[in-house]
């Protein structure tokens, strides 16, 4: 199946606003995995497979900690493109859920980089403006920023088309010759999420007293109302 501008072009737009979130503006939180690949999945018609990748991601997004200038994964624009690559298989594809958050997971990992890439770009703007800044120039300071967000909406725009050009295609190969069952594909992909996502919990509440007995008695009783249904 061809890739048309009409197929990518909304995804890729979203993936710029939803990048531009991330750090730059306005941090709404609507870059989370479970809002943006919902968003994705909804584009593509299938919003509830896009809830479902959603939740997957946000599992292991729960270990990124976004501090100052260090470097993560950009999760918004990964996020959408995992919503959308899941959104375009049908419900009952094997596999499905698995290459989609490998693509994302590949992207998330780009976009890290391209966001390092992106200050760097930052700095050397503001590096060519430093006489107009020591006299502070609101008005500079306005146009770096304008800049930046603009390179920002750029950045998430360019990084979620490439995915889809990229991965898509590979994704509907791997899907063609899948040879695992559904129910391990999806236990592969569940079970590392949560491996990921009790050890980013943990690594955040182990040092508080009396934290980890309130986790584990949620964890019971969210599985037990599971069990119960």
């Amino acid at each position: 199946m061809t890739q048309t501008l009409a197929d990518i072009l909304p995804i890729a737009l979203l993936g710029a606003v939803l990048g531009l979130d991330v750090v730059c503006f306005p941090q709404a939180m609507v870059s989370r995995p479970l809002v943006a690949a919902t968003a994705a999945g909804a584009f593509t018609g299938h919003p509830l497979q896009g809830l479902l990748i959603g939740v997957t991601l946000e599992l292991f997004a729960l270990e990124t900690l976004p501090f100052g200038a260090s470097r993560y994964p950009e999760w918004g624009s990964a996020a959408v493109v995992g919503g959308a690559l899941f959104g375009d298989s049908a419900p009952n594809v094997v596999g499905g859920l698995t290459t989609a958050a490998l693509a994302a997971l590949a992207t998330a990992w780009v976009g890290g980089y391209s966001m390092v890439l992106l200050r760097r770009l930052n700095a050397r703007w503001a590096r060519t403006r430093m006489p107009l800044l020591d006299r502070g120039s609101g008005r500079t300071v306005i146009g770096l920023q304008v800049a930046g967000l603009t390179a920002d909406l750029v950045r998430g725009g360019l990084l979620t088309a490439l995915a889809l050009l990229l991965l898509r295609p590979l994704s509907r190969l791997a899907l063609d010759h899948w040879g695992a069952s559904a129910a391990s594909s999806r236990a592969f992909v569940t079970g590392v999420a949560a491996t990921v996502a009790a050890a980013a919990a943990w690594k955040i509440f182990h040092s508080t007293n009396g934290a980890r007995w309130f986790f584990i008695g949620g964890l019971v009783a969210g599985l037990l109302l599971l069990a119960i249904r």
